[in-house]
């Protein structure tokens, strides 16, 4: 495989996302720069309507919205050290692995498109979505493929 500098690995706790670390830690230079992104769902913003007789209900919900929001970063953090684990036993250093975060700011393709400038291939698992999901949403992967410029995109079954 061509050498690669920067490699952005999109990354949720799923097996596919685990995959894509895995590809990576088999066939891409330990040399390279490794980034684990990961995009958080922004819990208490999709709660937050603005109807009237809605908001008593989601602000007395708040507390409960801020524990799933707590619990999903918790268990992405988890899986995040798991995968620098396995670059890490793939020979790639400490320095060489950045983990990152950010709670979702339009929608999770566009977040990634949008951190990838500057790096030179972008690595993602081939879905996360039910079928459903996928047909009323469109797959994460697809929406990266068709939207990036001038970056690679390798997609991992």
């Amino acid at each position: 495989m061509a050498k690669t500098n920067k490699i952005l690995i999109a990354f949720d706790d799923s097996e596919n996302a685990m995959r894509a670390v895995e590809h990576v830690a088999l066939f891409f230079n330990p040399e390279n720069q490794v980034t684990l992104f990961s995009v958080l769902q922004d819990t208490i913003s999709v709660f937050s309507m603005n109807h009237p007789e809605l908001t008593p209900y989601f602000l007395a919900q708040q507390a409960s919205f801020t524990e799933i929001a707590e619990q999903q970063k918790t268990i992405v953090e988890k899986a995040q050290q798991k995968a620098r684990s396995i670059l890490l036993e793939a020979g790639f250093r400490t320095e060489n692995i950045i983990v990152e975060a950010q709670i979702q700011k339009k929608e999770i393709a566009r977040d990634i498109i949008d951190f990838s400038s500057g790096y030179d291939i972008i690595v993602l698992g081939r879905r996360g979505l039910s079928g459903i999901q996928e047909f009323f949403l469109g797959s994460v992967s697809q929406k990266v493929i068709h939207s990036v410029k001038n970056i690679s995109v390798l997609i991992v079954n």
